[in-house]
């Protein structure tokens, strides 16, 4: 991704194909800005995205001309399935690459999620492989992965149309590969990789390297270490950190490219008199201390909180039923779109389901979340 010049949301999709080789009573421009609003505005479907257009002709009548008034919802699912999602994505890309400048600096979890009824007969449900922007709230691009394919290729594609340089990429055991390592070293980027039984050779390593540190100390191995403890409702949670520079003789660098530090997050949990433990390993090729390690790690699983839930709660994305060609992906980005929209909203106080009824109910409200300007 390289930096986008700033300027409106729609005018990066000014130059999006048309799919439909007949010429239309609709233009592409009027579907993408009724589909934005109306998704904005709580739209959930492209049953309600042509309802609310035809509900608010005159005050879409500002920006463009309308001629033939709105679509109807079939003309929005039969567009919007034939639409190239890779090309709507890029331009999502390049928006955003406007909006965020440079990454440099900033922590990008990448996590996937499934929209769990978008499933078709003889398919698979739509699978989306996210950034996500740790500390800005915001989502900055997604790769759907291949039907009969998962994360481990679809990663190196998100990647590669990102702008990386300077920041921290997380990911889960999924993106822990040799090859997504390199790639992500190879942008000048740094990595945190968590590390399960999906690379059992490395699991065993690290599992055997933190419990020899636990039987004979850490003494003369150079090492930092932070503890959190937290208290709610009766549970207690004692989370520590253990960061390691010893990694010659437990990780080949060959292998994994840039590696520097290993890394142990173990969370303690005592809840009613039981107590359980859970270890969790990484690699990593930032040289930083336990306390930092903690956080990163710990923010990885903002993306959950911050992207997915948001997209579940906020915009209804596990129920949608759009099975069609490209309409799920492509109303995945336009709810992504919606959602940054209102992230950087600094004005209202209010949460992301509270500011979608306000974009629907205020025209100066939405007007000044998209930032567009009235027909001259």
């Amino acid at each position: 991704m390289e930096t986008a010049e700033k300027k409106p949301l729609l005018e990066h999709f000014a130059d999006l194909e048309d799919p439909r080789t007949r010429q239309s009573r609709h233009d592409l421009k009027e579907l993408l800005l009724v589909a934005v609003c109306a998704v904005l505005s709580g739209a959930d479907g492209w049953a309600a995205v042509a309802l609310w257009g035809r509900a608010k002709l005159p005050w879409l009548r500002r920006f463009l001309p309308f001629e033939n008034g709105v679509a109807s919802h079939d003309t929005f699912g039969r567009v919007f399935a034939l639409l190239d999602a890779a090309g709507f994505e890029e331009r999502f890309i390049a928006w955003m690459g406007g909006v965020c400048g440079a990454l440099a600096g900033l922590q990008v979890a990448i996590d996937g999620k499934t929209a769990k009824r978008s499933k078709s007969a003889g398919g698979k449900a739509l699978h989306l492989v996210s950034a996500y922007a740790h500390g800005l709230g915001l989502a900055l691009g997604q790769v759907r992965t291949a039907e009969k394919s998962n994360e481990i290729t679809a990663i190196p594609e998100l990647l590669d149309a990102l702008l990386l340089r300077g920041c921290v990429v997380t990911l889960d055991a999924m993106g822990c590969q040799k090859a997504i390592a390199a790639k992500i070293v190879g942008q000048e980027a740094d990595y945190v990789l968590s590390v399960k039984n999906n690379q059992p050779g490395l699991a065993a390593a690290l599992d055997g390297f933190f419990d020899e540190g636990g039987r004979d100390g850490w003494e003369g191995r150079p090492h930092t270490h932070a503890e959190w403890v937290e208290k709610d409702h009766g549970r207690i949670e004692t989370r520590r950190c253990v960061v390691a520079e010893d990694v010659d003789g437990r990780v080949d660098r060959a292998d994994w490219p840039g590696v520097r530090t290993l890394a142990m997050v173990e969370a303690i949990r005592e809840v009613g008199g039981t107590t359980s433990r859970e270890r969790r390993y990484y690699i990593s090729s930032l040289s930083v201390d336990a306390a930092r390690m903690g956080e990163i790690v710990r923010g990885h699983w903002g993306v959950e909180n911050g992207l997915h839930w948001s997209l579940d709660i906020a915009f209804g994305e596990d129920q949608a039923r759009m099975r069609e060609g490209n309409s799920a992906e492509n109303f995945s980005i336009l709810r992504r779109i919606a959602l940054n929209l209102l992230r950087q909203d600094k004005t209202t106080k209010a949460g992301i389901k509270n500011r979608r009824l306000l974009a629907g109910w205020n025209d100066e409200y939405r007007q000044h979340i998209l930032g567009i300007q009235t027909l001259a």
